[in-house]
């Protein structure tokens, strides 16, 4: 399967309960429709692949806070 055809795995809710920014340590919301956990305090965005959280802060995406 090629990556721009991928189907992400669903993400375990208990899961996403215990996870933390690996940056801040702070809390992480779900982003459904990025598939991505997001720390607003270090404004970075975790992948998920696969339905596996990808806590890389060199795979994450630096988030925009600009209107």
């Amino acid at each position: 399967m090629s990556e721009s055809t991928q189907v992400s795995a669903p993400v375990d809710p208990k899961l996403l309960e215990l996870l933390v920014c690996p940056v801040t340590k702070g809390p992480l919301t779900y982003d459904r429709a990025r598939n991505e956990l997001v720390s607003e305090k270090a404004g970075l965005a975790f992948p998920i692949r696969d339905g596996i959280p990808i806590m890389l802060v060199d795979e994450a995406r630096q988030i925009d806070d600009t209107p």
